[in-house]
C-alpha cells in the first residue's frame, strides 16, 4: 500500500479574534478533508512537542523518521544542497534575506516588501561579485544564501530571524555578526551602498544574514524507514532535506512556494511520484508564508484550494489503496506571524483499502508508524 504525506506548511494557527476565536483551517471550505475524517480520525498535536524548535527543519525531518541526534543545526546548508551545489568543510553558508527598515531603523518587512521579483532578480546581479571571500547565491525573490570560509564565530551567532523580530532595531540585530567578521562587515557595508538606490517612501533596504550552518552528514530516508521516498516540493529547506536523505525530489517549473503556487502542477507530480514509490511527501509552503504576513483570509483560502484542486481529483481517481496523512508541521499564528509549538491539526486516514482501521494519533511518532512503519 502506498503512503501520502501532504505536508501544509504552519497549518496551524492561533483562534482570529475578527473571526469570533475560528483559525484558518476551521474557516476554510474543505469537503474533503471532511471525508477523510469521516473514514479516518481527526487529532491535534504538536510535532516539536517541547525538545525541538517549531520550524521545518526540525519537525519535517521528524516526520520523514529522522532521530534529532541526526539533525542538522540550521538550514543554510540544505538550502543549498537543493540548488545541487555542496561545500566543504572548510566553508559555510547562511541565509540570507533582502528586508527593508523604516526610516527609524526599525525592520518591517523581512521578505523585501514593495520590491518586484525582477527587481530583486536584478539586484542580486550586483551582489554576484561584491566581494571575493563571500559568494552570493539568489535562490527565488527576498531569499538567497551567502558562502565564506568557515568562521567558528559566525557558527556560534543566533542571529534573530528576521520574520520574527518586526519592529526591531536592524542595527541591534545585525551588531554581534557584524562584529564577528571583517568580511561580514565589509559585505555588508557595501551592500547597504548597493542597496541605497532603491530607498522608496521612508523605506530602505537591506541584506540580513543569519542561520549560519556548515556540511551535514545525513543517513538516507530508505537507510531510516526501509522503504524508497519521493518529496514533491518547491521551497529550498524541503528540497534539501529530500536531497540529503536521497530521496526522489522532482523539478517543478509552476510552482512559487507561495500562495499563488501552481496546485495542479502539484498534483500531476504526486499522481507519477505515487506510480513508482511507496512513500509520497507534498509539501505546501503558502499556508506558512500567508500567516507570517498575518494574512488569516488569504491563509484559510489557500487551504480551501488544496481541498479543491489537489485532494478532490486526487481521491476521486484514485484507483489503488492508499494512506494518508494531512498536517503541518508547526504552528504558524497570522497573530503574531511567528512559529509556535502549539497544536495542529492532523487527518489520518485510509482510502480504497480493506478498512484498516487507525486507532490513534497521539505523536509524531503515531505518523511515523501509520505511513511507514506497517506499509505494506
Amino acid at each position: 500500500m502506498r503512503s501520502l504525506i501532504i505536508l501544509i506548511d504552519g497549518l496551524g494557527d492561533d483562534p482570529i479574534p475578527a473571526w469570533n476565536g475560528q483559525t484558518p483551517f476551521s474557516r476554510a471550505f474543505h469537503p474533503q478533508m471532511d471525508r477523510l475524517i469521516q473514514k479516518g480520525i481527526l487529532s491535534r498535536i504538536s510535532i516539536c512537542e517541547n525538545d525541538v524548535a517549531p520550524g521545518s527543519l526540525t519537525c519535517i525531518l521528524r516526520l520523514l523518521g529522522v532521530p534529532k541526534e541526526r539533525f542538522p543545526e540550521n538550514r543554510a546548508y540544505l538550502e543549498l544542497l537543493a540548488q545541487n551545489r555542496d561545500v566543504s568543510e572548510y566553508e559555510m553558508v547562511l541565509r540570507c534575506n533582502v528586508i527593508s527598515q523604516d526610516s527609524g531603523g526599525r525592520l518591517i518587512s523581512f521578505n523585501g516588501m514593495g520590491l518586484s521579483s525582477k527587481e530583486m532578480e536584478t539586484m542580486s546581479r550586483q551582489f554576484s561579485s561584491l566581494t571575493p571571500e563571500i559568494e552570493f547565491i539568489h535562490l527565488s525573490d527576498y531569499r538567497n544564501l551567502l558562502v565564506m570560509n568557515r568562521n567558528e564565530k559566525v557558527l556560534k551567532i543566533q542571529t534573530a530571524p528576521p520574520h520574527e523580530s518586526m519592529g526591531m532595531q536592524v542595527n541591534e540585530l545585525l551588531a554581534e555578526l557584524k562584529a564577528s567578521s571583517l568580511e561580514m562587515r565589509l559585505f555588508m557595508q557595501e551592500s547597504d551602498r548597493i542597496l541605497k538606490q532603491y530607498n522608496r517612501n521612508d523605506m530602505a533596504y537591506r541584506l540580513y544574514p543569519w542561520g549560519a550552518s556548515c556540511r551535514t552528514e545525513m543517513p538516507s530516508f530508505e537507510e531510516l524507514n526501509g522503504i524508497r521516498g519521493a518529496l514533491v516540493c518547491q521551497t529550498e529547506i524541503v528540497r534539501g532535506i529530500g536531497k540529503a536523505l536521497r530521496m526522489e525530489v522532482p523539478e517543478l517549473s509552476y510552482c512559487t512556494a507561495d500562495t499563488d503556487t501552481n496546485i495542479r502542477e502539484k498534483l500531476a507530480v504526486t499522481r507519477r511520484m505515487l506510480e513508482t514509490y511507496p512513500f509520497v511527501m507534498t509539501h505546501f509552503n503558502g499556508t506558512d508564508e500567508a500567516a507570517h504576513r498575518h494574512d488569516y483570509e488569504g491563509k484559510a483560502d489557500f487551504i480551501s484550494r488544496i481541498d479543491r484542486e489537489f485532494l478532490e481529483p486526487l481521491l476521486d481517481k484514485a484507483e489503488e489503496p492508499l494512506r494518508i496523512i494531512i498536517c503541518g508541521d508547526h504552528v504558524t499564528s497570522s497573530v503574531t506571524g511567528k512559529h509556535t509549538r502549539g497544536k495542529g491539526p492532523v487527518i489520518a486516514a485510509e482510502t480504497n483499502g480493506n478498512g484498516h482501521f487507525v486507532q490513534q494519533i497521539l505523536n509524531y511518532k503515531d505518523i511515523v508508524n501509520f505511513l511507514m512503519k506497517e506499509s505494506d
